[in-house]
């Protein structure tokens, strides 16, 4: 990337896996714009015992690492949860740089994923329909499918946005049932009856489940407002592989990464829902039903 004045800070959230932490930040090295990036990690207290010689190991580790312009580490004295820990982190940062990069300890990432951030950060700033960027892709083909695209949700599986769209972030359960209330909405909001996301509302009104990816979601949603979306990941995760609190061992979303970096022209990017990649997700939610169960995925 040319201009490397002003690139997205990046967060990355640690808890107590440190092989995958390692593996994150050793692909996130090879960015040609880390050395040029601020790095913030946020690392969780234990929540039990179990946890203290994992996270220990993670502590360690993060002191160790290089690689980047600077690296602010903060660790928590207590254990904060993983959704209160992201929105806290999230909005420390992108209040005080105006746009971020977000990454967890089991999000892989490409080579190429920082220029891709930052070049669609920089571009998409004044569009106001975009409200976030990510460089996870499904594992979807199609030879008619651009290079890039909008899609009417949201993947955190390595992310980005601004502050004037974050401070919209709402965690409050009521106010988006309430909103997302026809028939017709709430199964667009369940991608188009494919997937079932909004009985997650009542379950965080009840306190069976406190997540903070589904509220982004629901902010963008309810605003008319799109995601930017790569066509060939630049970003995986590498977790659903039983180390997770809530996780088992899930396959389908499996990819390799492009060997080339994605070049494409913004302009040719119309602002509006992709059609035809929406059409090919839901398929995928469709095939996968039985594999995207909350406790799988969660």
């Amino acid at each position: 990337m040319e201009n490397t004045e002003n690139l997205a800070p990046i967060v990355l959230f640690v808890y107590n896996r440190p092989a995958h932490t390692q593996k994150v930040v050793e692909a996130l090295q090879k960015n040609k714009e880390a050395k040029h990036s601020d790095l913030f990690i946020f690392s969780d207290a234990p929540k039990n015992e179990n946890a203290n010689e994992k996270v220990s190991q993670v502590r360690s580790y993060i002191k160790t690492i290089t690689g980047f312009k600077a690296i602010t580490i903060k660790e928590q004295a207590q254990n904060q949860g993983l959704a209160k820990s992201i929105v806290n982190g999230v909005t420390e940062v992108v209040n005080r740089f105006g746009k971020i990069i977000v990454l967890e300890d089991d999000i892989e990432t490409s080579p190429y994923f920082l220029k891709f951030m930052n070049k669609t950060l920089q571009f998409y700033e004044t569009e106001k329909r975009i409200w976030s960027i990510t460089g996870f892709s499904y594992p979807i083909k199609h030879a008619e499918l651009p290079e890039a695209f909008c899609y009417f949700a949201i993947s955190a599986w390595g992310w980005g946005t601004w502050e004037d769209r974050w401070k919209h972030f709402d965690k409050n359960p009521n106010k988006y049932i309430s909103l997302i209330s026809t028939p017709e909405d709430i199964h667009h909001f369940n991608f188009y009856g494919t997937a079932d996301r909004y009985w997650k509302f009542m379950a965080n009104r009840t306190g069976e489940l406190n997540t903070w990816a589904l509220f982004w979601y629901a902010v963008q949603f309810v605003n008319n407002g799109l995601q930017i979306m790569p066509a060939k990941p630049l970003s995986k995760n590498i977790g659903m592989d039983n180390s997770g609190v809530h996780c088992e061992a899930v396959s389908i979303f499996d990819c390799d990464f492009s060997e080339n970096e994605i070049e494409f022209d913004f302009n040719k990017i119309p602002i509006e829902e992709n059609r035809l990649a929406t059409k090919l997700i839901c398929d995928f939610f469709r095939k996968h039903r039985s594999n995207l169960s909350d406790k799988k995925v969660r």
